[in-house]
């Protein structure tokens, strides 16, 4: 790696560092970051095919921007979208191998415990920091809404997604640890077998494992200490959505290292939870005896009844619908549902809670269908990837955790976004396009060195290393 393009990823992992805490200095890392590896990798950039995609992607969100129902708020709206398409399409021309996707899941999942410890400081001690604080974002006390940790992030519901990509990176990176510790910990009882307990090892190479075995520790520890903190701070985000994202991953990760028994036990937890919340009297009721009130009368959303129709997610939907039927093609534009529900039911609403069915009514169909193509051809070649990998044993299995752990993240980003609309907070935009950069990196940088026909002799067991 040339010294531009070490200094550009020191940039991107400084930023995801301080992205919650500082996210005008982080987006400033970005940039920079953004015009080395393009000024660097231009030529490399503009040749790939699915940058082409990406390209008439950006160019179809002009032009539908032009036909809009407010051409100026959607020439706007495609701040959201034209910044983090050119992060897609140079980040991967750097992000190449799995040990830089360990780099960036510690960047994302250690500040997130800073987060938590803030979040909890503003529900049950009042605190606060003024907005714009010597570069801090706004803690407002309380919460927003108020009586849900928001910390940070600016509201409840994008704090959940937050810390559920940092909650899923830190278990995949505390499975990672735990089997590292496990194998330091075989090779030095191999060794003392070896040498007759240890009468005949240097004592400096003793030292020097034993110093690697706290190190791991270490970091096991801090995990540990991170992932029971999101966990935490899932909950106290009362955000529905965010639960289940957070019991989707859980079981992921049980399938994947085949622990049947919790999984088994998980399901008849959320079984309860289930009944709790929508079960039939009088099961529910013994149910509710187990299960907190705070869990399944949010669930139930007993906690907030009476609402107003125009407040309902199901309002919004069919009113996204119906403007997809009026105009399928080209859409309304970005940023159009805002004032055109208010315009029609008399409230403003930020989104319509459906990021998949808000792109539709604003770009059209034919744009959705380009989005989730590209999104779906990275996921393509990711999942052909992990099952290559699964062939080739033991030697690719951390390339593939953290390959199975980016997935896993992404795709409840995916599910965030069926019932909320997490676009706008440009901090949670950007970790998505990240995991989608580093997923498309890891992949072009293996296909373009192992085509095809060199995929039988890595899985003979001969020796193939990313660029």
């Amino acid at each position: 790696m040339s010294l531009n393009l070490s200094f550009a990823w020191n940039c991107i992992i400084c930023s995801l560092l301080i992205l919650p805490l500082f996210p005008a200095f982080a987006g400033l890392g970005l940039i920079i970051a953004l015009f080395i590896i393009f000024k660097h990798n231009y030529p490399q950039i503009i040749a790939n095919k699915f940058n082409w995609g990406l390209g008439i992607l950006a160019l179809w969100l002009i032009v539908t921007s032009g036909f809009a129902f407010r051409p100026g708020d959607a020439f706007l709206g495609m701040a959201n979208f034209l910044p983090f398409m050119a992060l897609l399409a140079s980040f991967p021309t750097l992000i190449q191998k799995p040990s830089q996707l360990r780099q960036i899941a510690s960047s994302i999942a250690y500040p997130s415990l800073i987060v938590v410890v803030l979040g909890i400081g503003q529900l049950f001690f009042g605190w606060e920091i003024p907005e714009l604080f010597f570069g801090v974002t706004k803690l407002a006390a309380n919460g927003n809404p108020e009586g849900r940790m928001s910390s940070v992030l600016s509201y409840a519901n994008i704090l959940a997604l937050y810390l559920a990509i940092a909650f899923i990176l830190a278990m995949g990176l505390w499975i990672d640890a735990y089997r590292k510790l496990k194998r330091l910990e075989k090779q030095e009882d191999r060794e003392i077998a070896r040498c007759g307990e240890g009468k005949n090892t240097s004592w400096k190479r003793k030292e020097k494992q034993k110093k690697r075995q706290e190190k791991r520790k270490s970091i096991l520890w801090f995990l540990t200490v991170v992932i029971i903190a999101d966990s935490i701070g899932l909950i106290l985000t009362s955000s529905r959505n965010a639960w289940a994202i957070a019991f989707f991953a859980f079981m992921a990760f049980a399938i994947y290292l085949g622990w049947r028994w919790l999984v088994l036990a998980v399901s008849l937890g959320i079984t309860n939870v289930l009944i709790a919340s929508f079960g039939p009297s009088p099961i529910k009721e013994l149910s509710r005896k187990i299960v907190p009130e705070y869990i399944w009368a949010r669930l139930s959303d007993e906690m907030y009844p009476d609402r107003p129709i125009a407040t309902l997610r199901s309002t919004q939907w069919q009113f996204c619908l119906n403007l997809t039927q009026q105009d399928p093609l080209t859409g309304w534009g970005l940023r159009s549902f805002t004032p055109l529900y208010e315009q029609k039911m008399g409230l403003w609403m930020g989104h319509p809670h459906n990021l998949y069915l808000m792109l539709t009514a604003e770009v059209g169909i034919l744009g959705i269908l380009l989005f989730f193509g590209l999104i779906g051809w990275i996921f393509w070649r990711a999942i052909t990837l992990l099952k290559t990998w699964s062939q080739a044993g033991a030697r690719k299995e951390r390339n593939r955790l953290i390959l199975f752990t980016y997935l896993v993240a992404f795709s409840c980003c995916i599910f965030f976004n069926l019932f909320d609309v997490s676009i706008f907070d440009w901090r949670v935009n950007v970790l998505g396009w990240i995991l989608l950069a580093g997923i498309l990196g890891v992949c072009n940088s293996y296909y373009n060195f192992s085509p095809v026909n060199k995929i039988e002799s890595e899985l003979r067991g001969e020796a193939i290393e990313l660029k």
